[in-house]
């Protein structure tokens, strides 16, 4: 069986302001963009969890000498809040193995450019939430 491997946006009209948004940051988190899809993650418990700063994200890689080799802008600190509000204190035990997680995901060597902010895109879509562009930016 031979399998269509183009990207399911490709058959979509993309609006105006999503290509201003992926002219100026291609597929991946902006940090606005970031800071509004933690907004909507939660813990098993409700609880919310507050975006985290670039700066302390990357003292927390440093500390455990971890290292990614392709993050861009702020897809590894959306990887670190998504595995923080789903995995955290159940299949992730402590902060150096929810860095290892993010390195992994980041760092998978078969995934493509803009696998991360693609999921996000895709979850948003199915859950039927609006992005608002320009607001992104």
């Amino acid at each position: 069986m031979r399998r269509d491997k183009r990207s399911l946006d490709s058959y979509d009209a993309i609006p105006r302001d999503m290509q201003l948004y992926l002219a100026n940051y291609g597929k991946h988190f902006s940090k606005k963009m970031y800071e509004w899809a933690v907004s909507m993650m939660y813990k098993s418990d409700g609880s919310g969890i507050p975006p985290i700063p670039k700066q302390e994200f990357e003292d927390k890689l440093n500390h455990f000498g971890i290292r990614l080799k392709n993050d861009v802008l702020y897809d590894g600190m959306y990887v670190y809040s998504m595995a923080l509000a789903d995995f955290y204190g159940s299949s992730i035990i402590d902060e150096e193995h929810l860095l290892m997680f993010v390195r992994d995901y980041v760092d998978d060597p078969d995934a493509v450019d803009g696998f991360i902010f693609n999921r996000f895109y895709a979850d948003c879509c199915l859950k039927g939430e609006p992005i608002s562009w320009l607001e992104m930016m």
